[in-house]
């Protein structure tokens, strides 16, 4: 009797905790990755301006500061663009950051299809360092203006600012979703913290408002449960008046009186022609469209809990069959909804 004090609690809590640690894991290894790639720059840039000696590439690629917001003053066309798949990626440009001439590739809409000269513009950008595109760009510049290579080379920034390599699909895509998943790991971590905390206010205690206040009945089920059980089985229990799951597959409180159908399912395990076993799962289905998977369970303890529960409420459907799976669904009102949209419908035609 002593096992059975305070054993759905215990449950709840043993169940979350179970469940806390991939959540915990995933999320060290999305800290571990923003460790060692540049996550954090390419998700919140800093803000860097020219005009104001700010921006300094080599520092920025060193610290792997590869992201940034760039204010950028005085750009001219070169002349060239920068080409995929037959369509243009970018319009290259040349501006002056300190004493360096550095490169830019602007996205056609922020250049206006390769405006001849902008003023001044804010952009977000990745600083590539010898890109080999860049290197074509240098040296077709050297043929057109009669330079060596070398000289050219000597004169240009080995940096250069790419905007379409910032904010193409697949940096967008990476980052919504390295943001998604950092909010929803902490949002499971931090519900499952609470749920382990206060048991009260987990989902299978919270499912029971349909059938009053859930602290009350988590304390009547727990009191019933710990003086008086019915029928027990390994993970299944019943009192006077709750049915009671507590396995390592979740943690279940459901009325006697509330519960409308029961029946059994049976899976069988094999690896290639060889068959290990066969287990049973417990379906029920309670008011409020509140439904129990007790899974992996043996025949005894299923019919037992079965033939207690029809012998406990006589109004119970017990087996599954097209007649009984109509029934529930004419007592639930599965398509209440769908018959008042059709009826309104109907009357406005």
């Amino acid at each position: 009797m002593e096992s059975l004090e305070h054993l759905i609690v215990r449950s709840i809590k043993s169940y979350y905790k179970n469940r806390i640690y991939a959540p915990v894991i995933f999320l060290v290894l999305l800290i571990l990755l923003a460790l060692v790639f540049p996550i954090k720059a390419m998700i919140s840039p800093g803000i860097y301006k020219a005009g104001q000696g700010e921006i300094n590439l080599h520092d920025m690629y060193a610290q792997k500061q590869y992201y940034g917001h760039f204010i950028l003053e005085d750009l001219y066309f070169t002349g060239y663009t920068s080409r995929w798949l037959d369509a243009t990626r970018g319009y290259y440009y040349y501006t002056m950051i300190g004493d360096e001439c550095v490169i830019v590739l602007l996205d056609p809409d922020t250049s206006s299809q390769g405006q001849s000269y902008i003023e001044k513009l804010a952009v977000r950008g990745k600083v590539l360092y010898e890109s080999e595109a860049a290197r074509s760009l240098l040296l077709r510049l050297a043929q057109d203006l009669n330079w060596s290579e070398e000289g050219i080379l000597s004169t240009v920034s080995t940096y250069t600012i790419s905007e379409p390599d910032a904010t193409n699909v697949a940096t967008r895509a990476f980052e919504f979703f390295y943001v998604s998943f950092v909010f929803y790991t902490c949002s499971v971590i931090v519900l499952y913290s609470i749920y382990i905390v206060f048991p009260v206010l987990s989902p299978p205690v919270r499912k029971t408002a349909a059938y009053g206040n859930p602290a009350r009945i988590l304390e009547e089920a727990e009191e019933e449960l710990a003086t008086l059980p019915q029928l027990a089985t390994e993970d299944m229990f019943i009192t006077e008046h709750y049915f009671i799951e507590t396995s390592s597959f979740g943690v279940a409180i459901v009325p006697i009186d509330a519960i409308i159908w029961i029946y059994k399912y049976s899976t069988m395990h094999k690896f290639l022609w060889h068959h290990f076993s066969i287990t049973y799962t417990l379906h029920i289905t309670a008011g409020k469209r509140h439904y129990i998977k007790c899974p992996q369970n043996i025949k005894s303890d299923i019919d037992g809990i079965m033939d207690y529960l029809a012998e406990a409420n006589h109004n119970i459907l017990v087996g599954f069959s097209e007649e009984n799976r109509l029934k529930v669904e004419e007592i639930q009102n599965d398509l209440g909804f769908v018959r008042t949209i059709t009826k309104f419908l109907s009357k406005r035609i």
